[in-house]
This record gives structure tokens, sequence and C-alpha cells, in this order.
């Protein structure tokens, strides 16, 4: 029995098993479907670049889904995934080169495995997260535009937390987001994180990591306007399950490179309701 675009996306999404899906599940249905739809479209880029071995194929793969945003925005998308968000485009704002910076900040994983420094990657960031961060924000609704300034810091609060948390299995790629400048700081190499070296500096490196992501959140709660904080519940919903995910990190020795900390189910739709609620 063939699915529809929407059941693709929610199933995409539900498989995934992400902080994500449980920020969206108290939205009305037009809202959700249309997150739920970007969050897929979000899942299908990356995979290519996390599934492909092959770089060339990744590229080719990618400019398959530039050609597809083209005919998306031409009225004739053909993935299951642009068919969900076709619908979206107008009533929140989705813009073409908003979608495109994201597949450019997937492409930079083909290129780029390591950062000098952090303004280097807080492009990376900006184009992965902080760029979904204010498409999402559109989704949810606002009315003062200092919203959007939430958002895009929000987005990289949270690109901050996921490379906190994958460290190990990013090594295992070859891929070390950590600035190299802060490696040397903290006294840990690159050989260090590849060969999964835990030791007291490499803890005091992720403390400072973790103590950066957790100001990006506070930035971000200090740019949201209360007029709108009942809106953007979902981005709220999101932040208490992650920095939830921060703090387990921490307390546990952040044994980032051996195991993957991750908070149940059960756990995340507890947070996601009580914050839904109290927000």
């Amino acid at each position: 029995m063939s699915v529809t675009p929407d059941e693709y996306c929610q199933d995409k999404a539900a498989r995934s098993g992400s902080s994500f899906y449980y920020s969206f599940l108290f939205l009305p249905p037009q809202r959700r479907r249309a997150i739920t739809a970007l969050y897929a479209f979000c899942r299908e880029v990356d995979d290519v670049v996390d599934e492909c071995a092959d770089t060339g194929i990744a590229r080719t793969k990618l400019a398959w889904w530039r050609q597809e945003l083209a005919r998306l925005y031409a009225g004739a998308p053909q993935h299951p995934v642009t068919r969900a968000l076709a619908p979206a485009l107008a009533p929140f704002g989705i813009k073409r080169e908003h979608l495109s910076e994201i597949i450019d900040g997937m492409e930079m994983d083909l290129s780029q495995n390591r950062y000098l420094d952090f303004a280097a990657l807080e492009l990376y960031c900006h184009r992965v997260a902080g760029v979904v961060g204010l498409l999402a924000a559109s989704i949810f609704g606002y009315r003062d535009e200092r919203t959007l300034a939430y958002a895009h810091t929000l987005g990289l609060a949270f690109q901050l937390t996921n490379i906190i948390r994958d460290v190990g299995e990013d090594s295992r790629k070859g891929r070390i987001y950590l600035p190299l400048d802060e490696l040397r700081q903290f006294g840990v190499s690159p050989a260090d994180i590849l060969h999964a070296r835990q030791s007291e500096n490499f803890v005091r490196l992720m403390n400072y990591q973790i103590e950066r992501a957790e100001r990006c959140y506070r930035d971000a709660f200090a740019q949201l306007p209360p007029s709108d904080r009942k809106a953007q519940r979902p981005g709220l919903v999101m932040a208490a399950i992650y920095r939830t995910l921060l703090r387990e990190i921490a307390d546990d020795g952040c044994k980032v490179l051996n195991e993957r900390t991750a908070l149940t189910p059960v756990r995340k739709l507890w947070i996601a309701w009580k914050t839904w609620v109290t927000a």
C-alpha cells in the first residue's frame, strides 16, 4: 500500500527517534505537517552525506536535491518530502534560498572534516542549524521580528549540542567538529579524539564546549520576545530536552568518545509535555 507524502515524512521523523519529533507533537495539524516535512527534508539531505561512502555519488545526489528545489518552487516536486513541503511554502514563507543553504551546509561535510576555529565552525552551524531555526520559527508563527534572532541563536545551540554528543561517532567517520585551536588550548590532539583517548584535558575541553552551548541557549532565551513565547513553544520544548542531555553528558564525565548519551522516549515525552504546559 502506498503512503502519502505526509505519512512518508511522519515515518521519517518518528523512526529517527530525534528530540525534534517530540517538540512537534502538540502543534495544530497544519503547522505539524509543515515542520515534519521540513525536518524530513533535513534528514534526507543529511543522510546523503552520512550514508554515501563515495563523495562523488554524494555530490551527485545533493545536486539532484538542488534540482528538486527548483522543481518544488516551479510547482512540480517529485519526491515525497518536497511534495509534503509544497503546501507549506506560501502560508509559512519558506524561502528557496534557505533550503538551498541547508544543502550548502551538508555539502561542507564532503570537503571539510576539521575546523580551525569557532568562527569557521559557526558558518557550518549557521547553514545546517541556524537557517533551520529561522524556517521553523516561520512555521510556528511570530509577530515580532526579534523572534528570528532568537530562532537562529537557538539553532546554533542545538547544533553545538549535537556536536558535543556526537564527538565519538563523528571521529569514527574521520570528522572532528571541535575547533582545532581549542584542542591545542586544552592540550588535546586530533589523534587523541580519533583514538578515543579519554583524559582530564579532554574533559576540560568538553566542559568548555558545554558552557558555550549553555551560553548560546541563554542568549537565545534573552532574545525571545514575550509576545511570541507561546507560538515558539516547540523550540522551547526542544531546548529543554537538549539542555537535559547536556547536563547528563557533563554529570557522566563527558564520556562522549566511547558512549552516546541519549534520553529515553518516555523521558523526552515527559519533558516535552511539562515544558509545553508551563512555557
